[in-house]
């Protein structure tokens, strides 16, 4: 067994000029001793941050939706000089950062599509146009932006070890101040990477969403995991983990903590789960040592990732990071990466068309064993 030592590292918290919070997450011995300090003043002057974001409910699914307008303005493909997550440089413009460095931050999103900064009026119309069918509400909520690292051309799986392992104490950190604010059911970090995508930053940041409702694939997964329980007595994630080690030939990663594998029924082109072996709802409850296994195994997966198609250096992808949601059902969800990419070979995507987007019913250009097999081959160690 490997014994884990305490990972340090300090918080540092400020607020942009429009009222916005911000932190940084340094891990740096000089910052952590207190020896030195991030700049904490925002030089811009910017109008106090305000949004209008409302989310209705449809009759038919019981889903809920989000209308946020004011995010069609945000920042898009910026040039060099002009990137938002960049470290403000002397002399030059000023970003979300005001210091000329960090490690690791995280801050408000400036266009956010959940938002605490809300003017809710007592006359808020609880429905639309009047119709009780159509409920509605303001959207409420936290999103939050995380750099992964200063540098523009880098990527998560660039990160040095003791770099990423303080990425996922922010995430920690993160998940459970957000999951204590009043309202809020369910926390979710993931990064979107590449522009096949749509990414509109370049720079490597993800996101978290903390959302007033629990959004539908993690209903769904709880709805699940509860009704197993009821019918078996046993706990759906456990008895997944168990299924996919018996059969053995998509497992990629074994170890104390966490289980990589390509789920049997993979419905991405590239898929790969990391699932925490116990029953861990989220990040804040994880143990120094998991999360040391956790930063290991993250950096594996994505080395493999990028290393998945011949020929192409970047696999665009998103990496959804799913947790219990919060309070209610909080028994029946579980931490688990859900890694995947749209790309079926490469420089092609695969686009969602009938099938897939009007009735979610998925149909694959692959198979798991085989993405399973792909992966096995470019594993660092493979021959």
């Amino acid at each position: 067994m490997i014994h884990a030592v305490q990972h340090e590292f300090k918080v540092t918290r400020t607020t942009l000029a429009d009222g916005r919070e911000l932190l940084y997450f340094d891990d740096e011995p000089a910052y952590v001793a207190g020896e030195k300090q991030r700049e904490l003043h925002d030089s811009r002057d910017l109008p106090q941050a305000t949004t209008e974001s409302e989310m209705r409910q449809d009759p038919l699914t019981g889903q809920w939706y989000v209308y946020a307008a004011h995010r069609m303005n945000r920042t898009f493909m910026p040039p060099a000089n002009e990137n938002p997550l960049a470290p403000t440089k002397p002399g030059e413009l000023p970003t979300e950062v005001p210091a000329d460095d960090y490690d690791v931050v995280v801050f408000e999103n400036r266009f956010p599509s959940l938002s605490v900064h809300m003017e809710v009026s007592e006359d808020f119309a609880a429905n639309v146009d009047g119709q009780e069918l159509f409920p509605r509400k303001p959207a409420i909520g936290r999103c939050e932006v995380v750099c992964f690292t200063p540098d523009v051309n880098s990527s998560f799986r660039d990160l040095p070890y003791e770099r990423a392992r303080t990425v996922v104490e922010a995430w920690a950190h993160r998940t459970a101040e957000l999951s204590a604010i009043e309202g809020i059911r369910y926390v979710f970090p993931f990064e979107n990477r590449g522009k096949e995508i749509g990414v509109t930053l370049q720079h490597p940041h993800g996101q978290i969403y903390s959302y007033p409702f629990v959004p539908p694939r993690a209903a769904e997964v709880a709805a699940r995991a509860r009704a197993f329980r009821e019918q078996t007595g046993k706990d759906l994630f456990d008895a997944t983990l168990s299924a996919e080690k018996a059969s053995g030939t998509r497992v990629l990663l074994a170890g104390e903590h966490f289980t990589a594998y390509v789920p049997a029924a993979a419905k991405w082109p590239v898929e790969v789960i990391l699932m925490a072996n116990r029953a861990v709802p989220d990040f804040a409850a994880l143990s120094d040592e998991e999360k040391d296994e956790l930063t290991r195994f993250y950096l594996d997966l994505l080395g493999r990732m990028d290393r998945f198609f011949e020929g192409v250096e970047r696999t665009p992808y998103i990496a959804a990071w799913n947790q219990a949601p919060v309070g209610e059902d909080r028994e029946n969800g579980r931490l688990y990466l859900q890694l995947y990419s749209m790309m079926r070979s490469p420089g092609r995507m695969k686009f969602l068309a009938g099938s897939e987007s009007g009735q979610e019913a998925w149909i694959s250009d692959t198979t798991p064993e085989r993405i399973a097999e792909r992966f096995r081959e470019v594993a660092d160690n493979a021959n």
